[in-house]
């Protein structure tokens, strides 16, 4: 959401932004102003109502939804002992006030994209608005799917008061095995669904990728399309890098090195790791990504003399395995508990080989990172990773990749990519430029996401498939309750 609507913008589309208010939004260099008191929203209880705030972001209106109980946290979602216990609630309230807002400006939205399933029940809204609001006959929406594993499931009391009506629950709506899931909600009503790769777009509707969403996405698939994510290169570029201690480009990677030694120097790795490759790993630190599957060949990896670079969180038990590692392999593993922008950068542009063995992946975007940094990716071959690492030793290889899911097919990929740079430099070298020359820019994805916006329709939603679930009490079935 920083860079696509400036994509779409850049590209003549009118596009504007609604996001929650966070309390953790760095807003000082901004100038955000009070557009709106009170607008009206109605849940969770009749009188609810949202502030309404407006900023420019490299020209796109950004509009905030404020309510501080919901939105002024810590953290955006859960901490470490597990989600908020509210998530349902912020969330229909979030999706609720966002439409409340569209309503009052100008003109219709020609297309409304939510994306994943904080936003999900949007599209469900409006699929039911369209019936009694002519303001809204015209406008369609897109569901995008950034993470099928995470989908907003609750009791399906939450579902009775979120002012859907009551034939969305079925099988095919809201529903799922008795709960209420709001991404699959979601799915079921927009007019298109997108999610951020095409290989990640056809392991959804299998059994192994589809997070048991895999019947209705089939169902759907005739409205599923895969966009590979696009990189920011006005953030990620080594020739600019404001993080960096020294640039480079693919005409002279001397600045590379530079970034290896002040990376060496300032995790406390071993000078003599200068002549040696250097690992680095960013990312969450849970199984989605493989972190235990590195874990377990750190003995292998460290008997390599090899340097590794971890940076990330996640469970508790990982970090602190991490941590006593670190002990275990002094100068030559480093870690860094939590994210810093600075520290990501500088281990993407210090590294030599960049390790990405998570078990799925939607897109990715620290192997596009890397790709631009000229540190070649050892990644797994799935979604995103399948569509934008070319392994070698194919021609164009600009990575490496392996096939099964296990340590020791991540060990194997990890040696030879070690083989290769220490035995032939120049090969290396060659996909060093190669990689770096990669054009993952946000501008050709904008061009498919606005071809998609020109043709797009609102359809049909979904025919209740068999009957309606267990009401709350004091509630009816009736198929004809309208939005609150």
């Amino acid at each position: 959401m920083g860079i696509l609507p400036v994509a779409l913008q850049e590209l003549g589309l009118p596009v504007a932004v609604i996001t929650p208010f966070y309390g953790r939004l760095h807003t000082a260099e901004y100038h955000i102003r009070l557009v709106f008191e009170n607008c009206p929203v109605g849940y969770p209880w009749p009188d609810i109502t949202a502030d309404i705030y407006q900023a420019d972001f490299n020209g796109v209106q950004v509009y905030f939804i404020d309510r501080p109980e919901y939105f002024d946290r810590k953290q955006y979602y859960c901490t470490y002992h597990g989600d908020y216990f509210d998530n349902c609630e912020r969330f229909i309230f979030f999706s609720r006030a966002a439409l409340a807002w569209a309503r009052r400006l100008e003109s219709p939205p020609v297309v409304l994209h939510a994306q994943d399933w904080h936003s999900s029940l949007a599209p469900a809204f409006l699929h039911f608005m369209r019936r009694s609001d002519p303001f809204w006959k015209d406008t369609a929406s897109i569901m995008t799917i950034h993470n099928l594993a995470f989908q907003g499931q609750y009791s399906a009391r939450l579902f009775w008061e979120s002012g859907l009506p009551a034939e969305a629950w079925h099988m095919d709506g809201a529903e799922y095995h008795g709960s209420f899931n709001m991404l699959k909600t979601g799915i079921a009503y927009a007019d298109m669904i997108t999610t951020v790769s095409p290989s990640y777009a056809k392991e959804i509707v299998t059994p192994l990728f589809g997070c048991g969403l895999e019947g209705l996405l089939s169902k759907r698939s005739d409205r599923l399309r895969g966009i590979l994510n696009g990189v920011d290169y006005t953030i990620w570029n080594p020739q600019t890098d404001r993080y960096l201690p020294a640039h480079y480009s693919t005409e002279d990677l001397g600045g590379k090195q530079k970034c290896k030694e002040y990376l060496i120097n300032s995790m406390g790795l071993s000078p003599r790791l200068l002549e040696r490759p250097i690992l680095g790993f960013i990312g969450r630190l849970r199984e989605q990504k493989g972190i235990d599957l590195l874990l377990e060949i750190i003995p292998e990896l460290m008997g390599m003399n090899l340097g590794l670079v971890i940076l990330g969180e996640g469970a508790l038990e990982a970090e602190t395995f991490i941590g006593n590692l670190v002990e275990q392999y002094p100068q030559r593993l480093a870690a860094c508990i939590g994210y810093t922008e600075d520290k990501s950068h500088q281990i993407m542009a210090g590294s030599d080989i960049f390790l990405m063995p998570s078990r799925y992946e939607p897109c990715g975007l620290t192997q596009l990172y890397s790709l631009r940094y000229g540190t070649l990716p050892v990644t797994s071959a799935v979604g995103g990773l399948k569509d934008t690492v070319v392994s070698h030793p194919k021609l164009r290889c600009t990575g490496f990749k392996f096939g099964e899911i296990s340590s020791q097919a991540l060990l194997e990929a990890i040696g030879k990519a070690v083989d290769l740079w220490e035995n032939q430099p120049r090969v290396w070298q060659g996909m060093q430029h190669r990689a770096m020359e990669q054009d993952f820019s946000w501008r050709r994805s904008a061009r498919l996401y606005a071809e998609m916006y020109k043709g797009l329709e609102p359809a049909p939603g979904p025919d209740r498939s068999e009957p309606l679930g267990p009401s709350r009490p004091g509630s009816t079935n009736s198929t004809e309750r309208t939005i609150n």
